[in-house]
């Protein structure tokens, strides 16, 4: 099976460089019409240059391949709305949108000002809302569409120091499952991203073989997930040539009721966590029957 998008409209987010910038190369090497979008700034998000996206142009057209640069911030709703509404007039149609700005502002909770924390929320996730609202009618329309969220390991899973950033990148997991589930009719399929990659982004940490986090090894995984036969609901990890899924998981847990109910799941916490017959919900609602299910045994129903 070859992956290709001959005929299909991607747009990049944040693909004036890093992973951005891979991932909008791999999709035109195989035949996608690109949109890419940089706001050209700093790691911080200031500033900001169309210089970065019309670079990434120029690299794509001289490998024979077609693209435009966008230089609208994807805070700005207004501006992508712009973006969209151009790429229409051009191209007719989007097939693919990759939410992957970010910008970083990290500092321990305890040091952190509340207005890094909404900025970082900002880009990452409300940016992302901001371009999926502007294509989602759109790939209604066509029976169609591939998006994926940029997640990461710090959202999943913790990471000292950035509590904006990791509270963002979970939630657009949040996004990504629910979307997944209301775009399904229309073979709209959603899925997230989590890279380990030597960028900007990461310059700063220590301890990594940064030699072998090049951000190319990532793409692969993304190239599969915008592909015609992509999962939905899938989280994605990848990094230095390794692929792996992360799952949102539900054990079966337990059941505690009465005056001492708080000391019954103290107690029960073991068995509430045992990780036996776990599942991976389709909905949220699955959370609802379990524990229903369980007073339904109890009161004998």
């Amino acid at each position: 099976m070859t992956i290709r998008f001959d005929g299909q409209v991607a747009i990049v987010t944040g693909a004036g460089g890093g992973l951005g910038r891979e991932h909008a190369l791999a999709l035109a090497a195989r035949g996608a019409k690109v949109v890419v979008n940089d706001l050209g700034g700093a790691r911080d998000g200031s500033g900001g240059s169309a210089t970065a996206a019309e670079a990434v142009v120029a690299e794509i057209e001289a490998a024979g391949g077609e693209a435009m640069a966008n230089a609208a911030s994807v805070t700005d709703a207004a501006a992508v709305e712009t973006m969209v509404a151009e790429v229409m007039a051009r191209w007719g149609r989007i097939d693919i949108l990759v939410n992957n700005a970010g910008i970083l502002r990290d500092k321990s909770f305890a040091k952190m000002e509340l207005a890094d924390f909404r900025l970082v929320v900002d880009v990452h996730l409300m940016g992302a809302v901001h371009c999926t609202k502007a294509v989602w009618e759109i790939m209604r329309a066509q029976n169609y569409g591939r998006i994926v969220m940029t997640t990461s390991s710090s959202g999943l899973f913790g990471n000292f120091g950035q509590a904006n950033y990791g509270a963002a990148k979970m939630a657009l997991v949040g996004l990504m499952q629910t979307l997944a589930i209301e775009g399904a009719k229309n073979d709209i399929r959603v899925n997230a991203l989590a890279p380990t990659a030597h960028t900007r982004m990461t310059e700063d940490l220590q301890g990594l073989p940064l030699e072998a986090l090049g951000p190319e090894l990532v793409s692969p995984g993304l190239l599969y997930l915008v592909s015609r036969d992509a999962p939905t609901r899938a989280i994605l990890a990848a990094g230095a040539g390794g692929f792996e899924r992360a799952y949102v998981t539900l054990t079966q847990g337990d059941f505690a009721v009465g005056p001492d109910a708080p000391e019954q799941v103290a107690a029960r916490f073991d068995a509430i966590s045992d990780r036996e017959n776990e599942i991976v919900p389709d909905m949220g609602a699955a959370q609802g029957m379990i524990e229903l299910t369980k007073a339904q045994k109890h009161h004998k129903l």
